[in-house]
């Protein structure tokens, strides 16, 4: 087996045990979640995707994680949700960060695997669009919460873009999504 074909391989591997356990990770109800209990409490997310509360860094990827699986979205407010309370945090621009991602196949074929900060993995398709807002590239991660596609992934994702007479764009799962701002 030649070297190439070990690293096609784990690859292969990575990319279909990450897609397995995001399919199998239980996410809390939180859209069908109505608690009668309805304040805010200070915590913000940061437009780097840094999370905090009361001025203060949470230090603990851990914390982040949890309270990034009873996050719910509604029109530009963002909440923290339990059966029995709701509470409003501030967002400055999205909740989450792609920190990294991993291609599979290549041209029409390719697939897309973002790696989320707050431990989700989502390939980019028709559900999991990739889009560009003021020259900053998102893509959407589940009911309605996006996350910005970090500097350094972006980069290496757009060696992967094919230009045509409409202009940059990226294609996964046969969706194709433009790069242009």
């Amino acid at each position: 087996m030649t070297p190439n074909t070990t690293e096609s391989n784990r690859l292969e591997d990575l990319f279909t045990s990450l897609e397995r356990a995001q399919s199998e990770r239980k996410l809390p109800p939180v859209q069908a979640w109505q608690p009668e209990h309805e304040g805010t409490i200070d915590i913000v997310i940061r437009a780097d995707g840094t999370w905090e509360h009361e001025g203060s860094g949470f230090t603990r990827q851990a914390l982040v994680r949890l309270f990034s699986t009873v996050l719910r979205r509604e029109g530009e407010r963002y909440f923290l949700v339990t059966p029995v309370e709701k509470l409003e945090i501030n967002v400055e621009d999205v909740p989450f960060v792609a920190t990294d991602f991993e291609c599979r196949g290549e041209g029409d074929d390719l697939e897309i695997l973002f790696s989320i900060n707050s431990g989700d993995h989502v390939v980019a398709d028709a559900d999991h669009r990739i889009w560009m807002r003021d020259g900053r590239p998102y893509v959407h991660v589940r009911d309605g919460l996006n996350a910005l596609i970090g500097r350094s992934a972006f980069y290496r994702l757009v060696e992967h873009a094919v230009e045509d007479t409409t202009g940059w764009s990226l294609t996964s799962r046969g969706a194709r999504f433009s790069l242009e701002a």
